[in-house]
């Protein structure tokens, strides 16, 4: 089973993370379920947010008795401390935890420090301190706050987008946390659903350059997780087929595309842009029953309601011209209802 290290913690987590965000959408009994199958066949590794409605409350009903035995990660997207304190005292609560191994600013607009106006860094040290986390993390999505973050050599860890869709701006964050000592931990391994191949994505990840890199999948099915797994006995050789697979991909894939984190939500026109902005390449890259739906069809017509107000660029984490995407794909989309 392959290991990873998150740099200067000196956790060990195996190399298949368990991404607690789409538990959410399947019921307790299911979502507990998963989690004890996956730390029963040795992922040790959960992470998940007090964003995620009720991820948390499921993994405390998973792993009460065998706390001790797991690493978790939860996230925070407070903006002061005193929203900071409850959240992490919820955030306990429901995982049935006195602590949580590595607590995470939720991809900030800005890089939390000690002594500035927010109060959140200066918070989680003195959470530190009492010994209700044990290591300071962040996310992000944006490069800028990634490097600074980095850079700051306040974070024992970082949670970044990484797949072999990667930008060469992403792998420079990659190869600063190695030289760093810092964590990485790597998200959306799957491009949010637009890789299918888990095969491709797992052997990326597990190239030597990348040793360092701990990701976390999301999963909802069994049938995910069972592939996963079975990377843990059998891991998938970057071979030819593999390697031809990935730059089919990357051809059309490549430049400006939606990822799907939802972050410019939510829309005032009520528009679901996190899949209606990428609609085209879900038509092309996944079954198309489900997308012409005619609840689909409704959501894309939302599409022609749209303000401009600008909201969702400004929100985007990629710098994309979000209105221009939504069109684009809208009037793709109706070729297809023809």
């Amino acid at each position: 089973m392959d290991k990873v290290i998150l740099g200067k913690t000196g956790i060990e987590v195996n190399k298949n993370g368990f991404g607690a965000l789409p538990i959410q959408r399947i019921s307790k009994k299911d979502a507990v379920y998963l989690l004890q199958k996956a730390f029963y066949n040795g992922i040790n590794y959960f992470d998940t947010a007090r964003a995620y409605s009720d991820s948390e409350e499921k993994m405390g009903a998973a792993f009460e008795y065998t706390r001790d035995r797991i690493v978790i990660s939860t996230k925070t997207a407070a903006q002061n401390a005193e929203d900071m304190w409850k959240d992490l005292e919820e955030s306990l609560t429901k995982l049935k935890t006195d602590h949580i191994d590595i607590y995470q600013f939720h991809n900030p607009a800005f890089c939390p420090k000690p002594g500035d106006e927010s109060g959140l860094y200066d918070a989680a040290l003195e959470a530190k301190k009492q010994g209700k986390i044990l290591h300071i993390g962040i996310t992000n999505h944006r490069i800028a706050v990634a490097k600074e973050a980095i850079e700051s050599g306040l974070y024992d860890t970082l949670q970044f987008p990484f797949s072999y869709l990667a930008a060469d701006a992403d792998l420079e964050i990659v190869e600063m946390c190695r030289k760093a000592g810092m964590g990485f931990i790597a998200m959306k391994g799957l491009a949010g659903g637009l890789i299918h191949n888990s095969a491709c994505a797992y052997a990326y990840m597990n190239q030597p350059q990348f040793a360092h890199v701990a990701p976390i999948w999301g999963v909802q099915r069994e049938r995910e997780l069972d592939e996963f797994l079975s990377y843990q006995d059998c891991p998938p050789a970057l071979d030819g087929a593999l390697l031809a697979e990935i730059e089919k991909d990357r051809k059309q894939l490549s430049g400006d595309f939606c990822r799907g984190c939802g972050y410019c939500m939510p829309c005032p026109a009520g528009i679901s842009i996190n899949d209606c902005a990428r609609m085209s390449l879900m038509l092309r890259r996944a079954p198309q029953e489900g997308w012409l739906s005619p609840e689909w069809q409704e959501k894309m017509k939302k599409i022609e309601g749209c303000l401009h107000c600008g909201k969702c660029m400004s929100k985007c984490p990629y710098g994309l011209n979000t209105p221009e995407l939504l069109a684009k794909n809208y009037e793709d989309y109706k070729t297809f209802l023809k």
